[in-house]
């Protein structure tokens, strides 16, 4: 192991960096706080490059970081490379992860999130979809960057469970049909069909959009039902991830 004393360090320096999706693009890398996502990074197909303990922090005897480089750092430095207000003691810095291109499978159950914006619906969709056992989550354009740390400390890690992807919704939906798995989208009024309404299916793909605006226009129409969840207090509508939880789990057979 060694120790860092200096928040000048470069390598400091370049961890901070990672801060901002332009600094993880860039470095090709990203950040994970705290001893539950390192844990689960270790335990998955990550590639972990640096981890920086600060002193008092007792790393678990069932870690097996023989491959990885170790820093210690006192809690001063620990504070500057972490977003958290009170960090956890440990930090790790993750490749990107290298995704292979999603193969739809035959009794496949997917989400498509189109421009949903807030870290915390974002990662707590991904967490939801693995509790579920999804084949895999697929991000349109305009949606918040999966690496933002709001978004990995939602997760809870469920991100290094099942397939993240970025791509073109439009062209989604179409190989979806292709492969003949039915699409539903997500509606805000009650012009769509009421979900309980709606059986579930061993294969499906569930649409889901902006926290403000919903689904845009385009994707609603290319869906093969839109459903909504019926209100019964005063509330305008329902959280998005929240939603998304109550309309996977009903889908899922």
């Amino acid at each position: 192991m060694e120790r860092i004393e200096s928040t000048k360090n470069v390598r400091i320096k370049n961890a901070r960096k990672l801060h901002t999706r332009k600094g993880r693009e860039k470095l090709g890398s990203f950040l994970i706080e705290g001893e539950h996502l390192v844990e689960e990074a270790l335990n998955s197909n990550v590639i972990i490059n640096e981890i920086y303990i600060e002193e008092n922090f007792i790393i678990p005897s069932k870690w097996e970081i023989d491959n990885v480089q170790v820093y210690i750092v006192n809690e001063k430095i620990m504070k500057e490379i972490c977003e958290t207000e009170t960090p956890q003691g440990v930090v790790a810095i993750c490749e990107l992860l290298g995704r292979k291109p999603l193969q739809l499978e035959r009794n496949g159950k997917y989400l498509l999130i189109d421009q949903v914006q807030d870290p915390g619906n974002l990662g707590t969709m991904i967490r939801t979809a693995d509790s579920v056992g999804l084949s895999g989550v697929i991000l349109g354009h305009g949606t918040v960057d999966v690496y933002n740390s709001k978004v990995m400390r939602s997760t809870q890690g469920s991100l290094f469970h099942l397939p993240v992807i970025k791509g073109d919704l439009v062209e989604w939906v179409e190989k979806l049909k292709e492969a003949y798995i039915p699409i539903y989208g997500t509606a805000l009024n009650e012009d769509a069909k009421a979900y309980k309404d709606v059986e579930s299916q061993e294969s499906f793909a569930l649409l889901v959009g902006n926290e403000g605006s919903g689904l845009s226009n385009v994707l609603m129409h290319l869906t093969d039902e839109n459903l909504y969840i019926p209100i019964y207090g005063q509330a305008e509508s329902l959280n998005v991830s929240i939603a998304a939880g109550i309309l996977l789990y009903h889908l899922r057979k």
